[in-house]
């Protein structure tokens, strides 16, 4: 298997449905009341120091928080356990499970990079620490609390093209990738003012649909002022209230880790798993360590386009933030009030039963990413609001 194959496996997604980014906005950022003064700069500018910084090397502290808005505390890293767990088995340090537990709640973590062949991260959890490290052909991964290992190896096959970035997961970098690599014209892009982070001065780069109807109101990146890098990534909802990813450095150093924060031996008695490279050959992009459902590759990879109308297809409905993805399931949805009361009580939590032209179907919501699936069997999901998925199903597109 692929470095390349083994390091994407390991990046949390967020869920930014359907972004297509960015008329470019000319707007100069100014230096706001207590906040750095900087000299002006663009949009056009900032995002250019965006894609010429080469940051290599660093270390730090970095926190991350996430609100999907799930009415039950914990459901959003139950569930993606739960897909961990049934799809890997590999025991507790395998990362394709553990970094699921980056998708809510509040986590803090250390950081350490090299260029493309070392990387290391920490997830720290009270006295216990979990830890992921890239060094060359090797990943290993060591949970403290239950004393496992996971190691994964590259094949001896693999070439230069297979090599991964140098990039860790979920971090402000990674995350204003992903919203800055799609650029089109369905939002605006300006430089709001300057801010301090993690002792650096830095602009703040603003991202906002232009159109009605997506559930996100802003994305904002702080950016080191001096290099180029992303320190701070923020994503807010239109309902407000915390921001649905809130990621940022609060320590940065640019200077070359030791090489000793890259090596690993594991401690003795603890259990090692040999992660299998040919066991995920028919995995793409999957950040769960399994196959994904029938239909949600085009979903989850970013709504690419559909490859036609058959049973389990991915249809994409609009462009930019208001894209919607139509999926066929080819089969009725289960009836609720067949299921378990367990279940009835939480579908019904953060479920809502609609009705209109399409006929019925339940709307299952969080902040940021909404879908509705039809009694029919049919699955409309995108970073929209309730009304615009009923409307889609409506049109019978």
């Amino acid at each position: 298997m692929a470095e390349t194959r083994k390091a994407g496996r390991y990046i949390v997604p967020v869920a930014v449905a359907g972004v297509a980014a960015a008329t470019i906005g000319l707007v100069p950022a100014l230096a706001a009341s207590g906040d750095p003064d900087l000299p002006e700069i663009t949009a056009q500018q900032l995002i250019e120091k965006i894609a010429a910084s080469d940051t290599q090397t660093l270390s730090g502290t970095f926190r991350i928080s996430t609100d999907l808005g799930l009415p039950l505390e914990g459901l959003a890293s139950g569930l993606t356990s739960g897909l961990g767990g049934g799809a890997g088995g590999s025991g507790t340090a395998d990362p394709s499970q553990k970094l699921t537990e980056l998708i809510s709640g509040s986590h803090t973590l250390r950081v350490a990079a090299d260029g493309p062949e070392r990387q290391k991260l920490t997830l720290l959890d009270g006295s216990d620490e979990y830890s992921l490290i890239h060094n060359g052909d090797d990943v290993w991964a060591y949970d403290s609390k239950s004393k496992e290992v996971f190691h994964e190896k590259a094949p001896a096959d693999a070439g230069p093209k297979d090599a991964p970035k140098a990039e860790l997961p979920g971090t402000p970098k990674q995350l204003a990738d992903e919203v800055l690599k799609a650029a089109g014209d369905t939002t605006s892009i300006t430089v709001d003012g300057t801010a301090k982070v993690a002792g650096r001065d830095a602009y703040q780069l603003v991202i906002k649909p232009k159109q009605a109807g997506s559930t996100v109101e802003s994305v904002k990146i702080a950016v080191d002022a001096a290099n180029g890098t992303p320190l701070k990534f923020t994503l807010a909802s239109v309902e407000g209230g915390k921001p649905v990813v809130d990621a940022g450095f609060t320590k940065v150093d640019f200077s070359k880790p030791a090489a000793s924060d890259f090596t690993f031996k594991a401690p003795e008695g603890a259990k090692v798993t040999e992660g299998g490279a040919e066991k995920a050959a028919g995995e793409k992009g999957d950040p769960f360590g399994g196959p994904l459902p029938e239909g949600l590759e085009g979903v989850l990879g970013g709504f690419g386009p559909g490859a036609g109308a058959g049973k389990g297809d991915v249809n994409v409905i609009g462009e930019g933030w208001t894209a919607i993805a139509k999926i066929d399931t080819g089969a009725p949805a289960p009836k609720t009030d067949e299921a378990p009361k367990e279940i009835q009580g939480l579908l019904g939590s953060f479920g809502d039963k609609v009705t209109g032209k399409f006929g019925s179907g339940t709307v299952f919501k969080t902040k940021i990413v909404n879908a509705l699936l039809t009694d029919d069997g049919k699955v409309y999901v995108g970073a929209v609001t309730k009304d615009a998925l009923v409307n889609a199903a409506n049109a019978g597109k």
